[in-house]
């Protein structure tokens, strides 16, 4: 049965990886990669968003300087155009992930319940 079901997980796998969203987040992704402002730009946001998320994790108040900074790191690379096509297709790969993981794990809601739904 465990054989049957990672065979199930590697179709899957496959069948992710020949998607036209991710064959678009592939392309975008390799269009910055060559275009060094678009990977200057965008690295610094994501190094920016992850300390923000470490000092989040440690229990560190963010300050408002650095929420601003923050908001103006992401509006400057919204408006590069590659960019903001890059985080669109991340954001649909991720619901299409998020919507898998939904249907996979409800045979675990069946026995623990479902945690987004409020306990009476």
């Amino acid at each position: 049965m465990v054989a049957q079901l990672q065979e199930k997980a590697q179709e899957l796998k496959e069948a992710l990886a020949t998607s036209e969203e991710f064959k678009s987040l592939q392309s975008l992704h390799q269009q910055i990669e060559e275009d060094d402002i678009a990977k200057k730009m965008l690295d610094n946001f994501r190094q920016l968003q992850l300390e923000l998320q470490q000092k989040q994790m440690q229990g560190v108040q963010i300050s408002e300087e650095e929420a601003q900074k923050a908001q103006q790191q992401f509006e400057l690379v919204q408006q590069h155009d590659l960019i903001s096509q890059l985080m669109e297709a991340e954001q649909k790969l991720s619901v299409i992930i998020g919507d898998i993981n939904k249907i996979i794990t409800e045979p675990l809601e069946e026995i623990y319940g479902n945690p987004d739904q409020e306990q009476n």
